[in-house]
């Protein structure tokens, strides 16, 4: 049987938005089938079945996010004022009415729920954290030191996920910018 042609990051693409959007429970296989354009058997040929898209989808997210990210960090003159940016635009996502998380928090809350099943896809999902925080540990090293690098990077991290949670309140802009100035205080707000 020969091989189905196809763009397969479109399809990744495609099936990502719908766990993004409803969770990887809630989205099945006629829902990617309907998503994607693809026939039944060209994604259990491509991907072997909704768990393997899955996986696609969350290593696809990860790798383009890290690269995003690594770029912006990269092209900064200042560290500090680039992380600054990126949270003012993460306050601004989440204080929009359609505010829809980040797929790597959305993936780990509902995945952690039945752990024992979600192993290989709990692992990726941390997998992607870890990649995101040595990002921003390597980035904060390069400005503000070796000393303080793990310390300022879990911090970060921990205000992202809280905003990425907390994200989905109803709370202003500047509560929540306010918010996040108080606990990442050694940034150049």
């Amino acid at each position: 049987m020969g091989r189905a042609q196809f763009d397969e990051r479109e399809v990744v693409h495609a099936a990502t938005n719908l766990f993004w959007q409803y969770g990887y429970q809630a989205v099945s296989m006629q829902d990617l089938v309907e998503g994607t354009g693809l026939n039944p058997g060209s994604l259990y040929l491509a991907f072997t079945n909704k768990e393997g898209l899955f996986a696609a989808s969350l290593e696809t997210y990860i790798a383009e996010s890290c690269t995003r990210l690594e770029d912006s960090l990269a092209d900064s003159k200042s560290v500090g004022k680039s992380l600054c940016e990126r949270l003012e635009g993460m306050v601004d996502d989440a204080t929009t009415r359609d505010f829809c998380s980040c797929f790597l928090v959305r993936a780990q809350l509902e995945l952690a729920k039945d752990s024992d099943t979600h192993t290989e896809l709990l692992q990726l999902v941390q997998g992607g954290f870890d990649s995101v925080k040595a990002i921003y540990r390597e980035a904060i090293a390069r400005e503000y030191g070796e000393d303080k690098a793990e310390a300022f990077a879990s911090s970060l991290m921990l205000h992202i996920f809280g905003l990425r949670v907390y994200g989905y309140q109803n709370h202003s802009k500047e509560q929540v910018l306010d918010t996040l100035k108080l606990g990442l205080y050694w940034l150049p707000w």
